[in-house]
């Protein structure tokens, strides 16, 4: 192939792309045509260990999964999702694959384990530090989902993609809301998850850490606190006052989230029902259970 003149291979690239394109264009289509509301299914299920017995009454009792659904029911989906809360034999996570997005009580645990024992100086209060970096997750986790189903083109890091997807929804929330839920999610990446991280750090772990698929813990708080205040500058004025935003970065952050709703309109707004959305997001969604 070595051989072949310039003009072939181009010819041969240029076919190609229009076979991709074509069928990726083709795969959205019909993913589109067979979509509907209300696709997602909630299971709990019992935990392996006994000590995650009260969070399984806990999440059942207060509805969250439930909460969940009807949340996510306006988007259109071709196939069900479910979501699924599990014990995971010791791992703290939660992850999308063949139509499940689970979360292990391990992951729940940890939060509960690791949030502030009083409202910190910055006015995140306990609860804040669960329930905002739990839904963070769970609509990063959905996220994941919709790029899978609807073929959706990612120009960058998936990982990075989702976390953007997951924030702009949720900014859409009433502002009370939204300061509680960001609030929470900030303090558990620049808090929680970069001090879990040894402080005397060589730099060939800070290297085999910055290999992730995930961008840094410090680097996802900065950036959802970036397009927290690009949406809402008034409501999160304060954050670059008091400085935890550099005003270098926050000059930006207007147009990082303009950016953002430009592509979530052109690319996730057509998998949803608007009509149906707009009665959700005129209610509250986790903090209420959590008070």
């Amino acid at each position: 192939m070595g051989n072949l003149p310039l003009k072939t291979l181009l010819a041969v690239a240029s076919a190609l792309f229009v076979i991709f394109a074509t069928s990726a264009m083709s795969a959205s289509a019909q993913s589109k045509s067979k979509s509907k509301t209300d696709q997602i299914q909630v299971e709990y299920q019992l935990p392996k260990n006994p000590a995650h017995q009260e969070l399984y009454k806990l999440f059942k009792e207060r509805t969250v999964l439930e909460r969940l659904k009807k949340f996510l029911s306006p988007f259109r989906l071709p196939t069900p999702v479910k979501l699924v809360i599990k014990g995971c034999d010791g791992d703290a996570s939660a992850a999308y694959g063949d139509g499940e997005i689970e979360f292990c009580y391990e992951f729940v645990a940890d939060l509960l384990d690791k949030r502030p024992e009083e409202t910190t100086p910055g006015g995140v209060e306990p609860m804040d530090a669960v329930i905002g970096p739990f839904l963070d997750t769970a609509l990063h986790e959905f996220a994941h989902a919709l790029f899978d189903l609807h073929f959706i083109p990612i120009l960058g890091r998936e990982e990075d993609a989702a976390d953007q997807v997951a924030a702009y929804i949720y900014l859409q929330l009433a502002d009370d809301e939204v300061r509680r839920l960001v609030s929470g999610t900030v303090y558990n990446y620049l808090v929680v998850e970069t001090m879990d991280e040894d402080s005397a750090q060589t730099a060939k772990e800070f290297l085999e850490d910055s290999t992730e698929t995930h961008s840094l813990p410090a680097q996802r708080g900065y950036n959802l606190l970036c397009v927290a205040y690009g949406s809402k500058p008034k409501l999160f004025s304060d954050v670059v006052s008091k400085k935890y935003l550099p005003s270098e970065r926050a000059e930006v952050c207007t147009e990082e989230y303009e950016q953002l709703q430009q592509a979530f309109e052109d690319l996730i707004e057509p998998h949803i029902d608007l009509d149906l959305a707009d009665d959700i997001l005129d209610k509250p969604l986790l903090l209420e259970a959590a008070d």
